[in-house]
């Protein structure tokens, strides 16, 4: 695989690169076609491309095994990782049946909550257990990545739970900031703040609109 270092916003298309190759059956990929199907703009195709493949040829296009193994590769999409969800709200539940996070390497295999009511073990690809339960499963299913969907009043407990249980990657969709030992990376996810954003730009502000623009 060609060695490259990919920015942020390239590795933020990988996913959808992947998708369309995975639907096409030619030998080759035409970047000019792949961009008016995804809609995006061609220099910018043929850039993401280059980055991943030094096979590309004018007028014949990238060889598809070659890109479709080398963006396995990359997002890890052959061997996900396994990753955990602490809280089987609504906004939980919907994290764990997107299926889209497998395309970045990763596989939701359970949620736990400490509602009796919401634990339902029947489900197989990704059960609801109880929270009691978090620690012994993460410790056999070797989880070390795991999603807080709780309230803010739940969210440092649940974090401390997730460290217990040998987690050391935290996404944190809960509105405040967690305190963890070093070594424990945390995403925070404030989805009130973004969809902000969006609206400052529609009354507007629309400099809140290029900020993630490459």
């Amino acid at each position: 695989m060609k060695k490259t270092t990919l920015s942020k916003a390239t590795l933020g298309r990988l996913p959808m690169y992947l998708r369309y190759i995975r639907s096409q059956s030619d030998e080759r990929i035409s970047a000019s076609e792949m961009a008016r199907v995804l809609k995006l703009g061609e220099v910018l195709v043929r850039k993401d491309m280059n980055c991943i493949s030094d096979q590309g040829r004018p007028k014949i296009g990238y060889p598809r095994q070659e890109l479709l193994a080398n963006l396995e590769e990359i997002l890890g999409s052959r061997d996900c990782v396994p990753v955990v969800v602490v809280g089987a709200g609504k906004l939980g539940l919907a994290l764990m049946r997107y299926k889209g996070f497998q395309d970045f390497g990763l596989r939701i295999i359970a949620g736990f909550d400490s509602d009796v009511q919401k634990v339902d073990a029947s489900h197989e690809e990704c059960p609801v257990l109880p929270v009691g339960r978090l620690e012994r499963f993460c410790r056999e299913n070797g989880v070390r990545v795991g999603v807080i969907a709780v309230p803010e009043a739940a969210a440092q407990s649940a974090c401390d739970a997730l460290i217990a249980s040998g987690v050391t990657s935290i996404w944190n969709f809960a509105p405040c900031q967690l305190t963890t030992p070093d070594g424990v990376a945390v995403q925070n996810e404030n989805l009130a703040l973004s969809l902000a954003h969006l609206c400052l730009g529609e009354r507007g502000g629309r400099g809140a609109r290029d900020e993630n623009v490459s």
